[in-house]
């Protein structure tokens, strides 16, 4: 078991060099020089050689390429993510400030659509066949189809335009106005947690129905074990490998998901500060808040393979 977590460590630090590697050069593929857009350059004013010369050279772009790769990635192995071109802060400190306003809406998401869909997705195999079977398949199969902004937009029309019952868009702080915060992001969360739901709530019912199938199951009950202890003491457990895979990705998703829903309800987290960076071509920005999410992704997916061993003892890595 060591000796895999030592090994996936491993591999999640050449895919973090990758990303790293990937977003620094994707940078300089943007049209347009960060120069000129901090110098304002318009159709009326167009700043002289000189000046765009003194500001690439501030900004440290007057350096090859590969020159700023390799100091870019020296910084990175010091958690130092450079500064911002707009404002000169450390790009730390925006993501700091940003990511916790992103993780209010991601958080309460997958606990939501973790839960709900598992419970969804056991109801739904233990009445397979059923009209509630049925139902919530259908169901879950719409909220599957729907992409997360369109879930967004039709939650604020039926929700926030037509019946007033919450703000269309907004933020509060969690911690200093939690009813108020409350009220701004229930929407967000529950747009988010939608497709995630459906998703988890599927891959339980199709492993359960699987394992209800096994010998174990039909042993169990010619012995007279009561179905509801066999499905909630053995099948459960057993049925869980395959969904912990699928939440994992679910919730590594949902920060991509989140930048969408982030735009329409005018929720302030990464989604705005990396647009923002993306128009001004804050090349740092970009750089740390792509490299953040992808690294809390791998972070996720490093630790859904770990769980693997606590669910099914029996299993061996090789």
């Amino acid at each position: 078991m060591l000796q895999y977590i030592t090994r996936r460590l491993g591999m999640a630090v050449a895919q973090v060099w990758i990303v790293t590697t990937v977003v620094f050069f994707f940078v300089f593929l943007l049209p347009g020089d960060p120069a000129d857009i901090i110098l304002g350059s318009s159709e009326d004013y167009q700043p002289s050689k000189e000046q765009l010369e003194r500001v690439r050279a501030r900004l440290g772009l007057d350096q090859p390429v590969p020159v700023q790769y390799v100091k870019y990635l020296a910084g990175v192995v010091r958690g130092d993510l450079g500064s911002s071109f707009a404002n000169q802060r450390p790009v730390l400190l925006d993501l700091g400030v940003r990511l916790p306003r992103s993780l209010q809406l991601i958080i309460p998401a997958a606990i939501i659509s973790s839960i709900l869909g598992i419970a969804l997705g056991v109801c739904a195999a233990y009445f397979r066949g059923s009209w509630l079977d049925t139902g919530l398949s259908t169901i879950s199969l719409v909220g599957f189809s729907l992409p997360v902004f369109v879930t967004g937009n039709i939650m604020v029309l039926i929700f926030a335009i037509h019946f007033k019952m919450v703000p269309s868009s907004g933020y509060a702080d969690l911690f200093t106005d939690f009813s108020r915060w409350l009220r701004y992001a229930i929407l967000p969360i529950a747009s988010l947690s939608l497709a995630p739901t459906a998703t988890i709530m599927r891959m339980t019912r199709a492993s359960m129905v699987e394992q209800l199938g096994q010998d174990y199951v039909r042993t169990a009950r010619s012995k007279g074990v009561r179905t509801p202890v066999v499905v909630f003491r053995h099948v459960l457990k057993n049925a869980m490998l395959p969904v912990v895979t699928v939440i994992g990705l679910q919730i590594g998703g949902m920060f991509v998901g989140s930048l969408l829903v982030e735009q329409v309800f005018n929720w302030p987290g990464l989604s705005s500060l990396l647009i923002h960076a993306i128009q001004h071509r804050d090349y740092p920005i970009i750089q740390g808040t792509i490299l953040l999410s992808s690294f809390i992704f791998i972070l996720i997916n490093l630790l859904t393979d770990v769980s693997y061993s606590f669910l099914n003892p029996r299993l061996h890595y090789d």
